[in-house]
């Protein structure tokens, strides 16, 4: 992917073989095969490595179907704090294919789809049912290695892990010893955004989460996020979801 992809929906990830890999909240996050993984894609997401001759099958649910499903609140609790859940005991590959592939013949036709719907929300709570204490992806995702990556990956990893704090381009040009025009050009050239966006999707995307999931004042979820002033965060979060932070509450809760 040529940059981060951001959605608000619900996204189920099934490779039939191979690895798939992530750059998401600061880890590299590898997809097993043959194993379903589930996440919350509000939280940016980039495909940095792809390892397989098999295509791979992608869900996504809109989220206000997937909390209307009740989910077993132990698999919500993690998606709705932006883990990447997987199950733990494999399942039959063959039969997981034909599934996908009729879910997709299925979305095609009107009258079918409602059917679709109700088997992957039937396939969530199948997950949920094994779902005891298996480790999120963000438990076990092995933390980014810097001297591994290039410079623009290096950026966006600090920017994943550490948006709520205050950053500014020269601090962030500093960490991987670059001038700060260069690195924003860098940056820019390698994900498509700028760094300064980059940084607010990530406090929206954290923002968003507080709204749906607490009861925390507006002013103290702008805080939490990482802005430095309650009319900043308003206007950043109208621009970018459509929105108001109270109208978001309120529409999607």
């Amino acid at each position: 992917m040529a940059r981060a992809d951001q959605h608000d929906e619900v996204e189920l990830n099934y490779l039939l073989e191979g690895t798939l890999t992530y750059l998401m909240g600061g880890r590299r996050v590898s997809v097993p095969a043959q194993r379903l993984v589930v996440f919350w894609a509000v939280v940016p997401h980039q495909i940095v490595e792809f390892e397989s001759e098999s295509p791979y099958y992608v869900v996504t649910i809109p989220f206000a179907w997937f909390l209307k499903w009740s989910v077993p609140s132990r698999l919500r609790t993690q998606i709705l704090h932006c883990e990447m859940v997987t199950e733990l005991v494999p399942r039959e590959p063959a039969r997981e294919r034909l599934m996908f592939e009729q879910w997709m013949r299925d979305v095609e036709d009107e009258s079918l789809a409602p059917a679709a719907a109700l088997e992957i929300q039937a396939r969530l709570l199948r997950m949920a049912s094994d779902f005891t204490d298996a480790p999120s992806f963000a438990e076990i995702g092995r933390p980014i290695q810097y001297e591994s990556q290039d410079k623009a990956e290096q950026m966006a990893c600090h920017i994943s892990s550490s948006y709520e704090e205050r950053l500014t381009i020269p601090q962030i040009a500093a960490r991987v010893d670059l001038h700060p025009d260069y690195a924003a050009t860098l940056f820019k050239k390698t994900f498509g955004t700028t760094i300064v966006n980059f940084i607010t999707r990530h406090r929206i995307a954290h923002a968003q989460r507080l709204l749906l999931s607490t009861d925390d004042q507006i002013i103290s979820v702008a805080a939490d996020s990482g802005f430095d002033s309650l009319s900043r965060f308003n206007r950043a979060f109208k621009q970018m979801t459509g929105l108001t932070p109270r109208e978001y509450r309120r529409t999607r809760r």
